[in-house]
């Protein structure tokens, strides 16, 4: 299945992605559903979310389009990440394929420690470059420590998959995840390094902006770091993810008065 497509405006991008979602529906069966990362809906209401407007959540919502030359060169402040071997443990949530890392990971960005939970996936991407939508996106989602009831801060990073070669870090895991939704696989006796993906871009870049959750409650308290480097992954791997979770891609958002930096 390939999604590289170019969008010309939004109102494009928004008809194209209905008749994407009437095609996907009538050829493929896939149940076109918005992936949720706090919250489940029905079907019903996943659907309506995906191709009807939206009600207003504010406006610093995710994810958007990034126009790399609207963006401004910035030295991000340096992020520190302190991730170890985590035992393999994999959800298959019907709406995205999770995997969860074990408490005591972290991230450091301007001056906070951010505790890494887990990475699931999207396809098509949720974020464009450029007009230009990738057939997946991964997001490393990541909690800041505070104490009380306080709303949730998040850090998330966010990475972007063409088709090519075969990724032999989503290989660690693709096998695993169960067959039935709402299964947890747990294997105490194997680990995976997260580090091993991020080797694969060499010197990491990054796009950040303030954003949102891309699902309900849409929360507007998460920075996000969009890594500039593309990874691979075969057509097989992609559509595998695919063929589980359906295409789970929030449209984008207006960006409003936001600033997108790079470094």
């Amino acid at each position: 299945m390939h999604f590289l497509t170019v969008f010309i405006n939004h109102q494009h991008f928004l008809k194209m992605k209905v008749i994407t979602l009437m095609l996907c529906a009538g050829l493929s069966g896939y149940a076109c559903t918005c992936s949720a990362q706090e919250n489940n809906l029905s079907s019903t209401q996943h659907e309506q979310g995906y191709i009807f407007a939206e009600p207003n959540h504010g406006n610093r919502q995710s994810p958007i389009n990034i126009v790399s030359s609207d963006s401004k060169h910035a030295t991000i402040h340096k992020i520190v990440f302190n991730y170890h071997p985590s035992a393999k443990t994999v959800l298959n949530l019907g709406h995205t394929v999770q995997v969860k890392y074990d408490d005591g990971n972290t991230l450091g960005y301007e001056g906070r420690v951010y505790d890494f939970k887990q990475f699931h996936f999207h396809t098509p991407s949720e974020h464009l470059i450029d007009g230009i939508t990738y057939p997946m996106e991964m997001h490393m989602v990541h909690v800041l420590k505070q104490e009380g009831n306080q709303t949730p801060v998040y850090l998330v990073v966010g990475l972007l998959f063409k088709e090519g070669k075969a990724n032999p870090f989503l290989d660690k895991f693709l096998n695993a995840i169960p067959d039935s939704t709402g299964a947890t696989n747990h294997l105490s006796n194997e680990f995976i390094n997260i580090n091993e993906l991020l080797a694969q871009a060499g010197s990491l870049h990054y796009y950040h902006y303030e954003g949102s959750l891309t699902t309900p409650p849409y929360t507007e308290t998460v920075t996000w770091l969009l890594v500039k480097h593309t990874f691979e992954a075969s057509p097989q791997q992609i559509e595998k993810l695919n063929r589980i979770e359906g295409n789970n891609a929030r449209h984008f958002q207006e960006l409003h008065d936001r600033k997108i930096d790079n470094n």
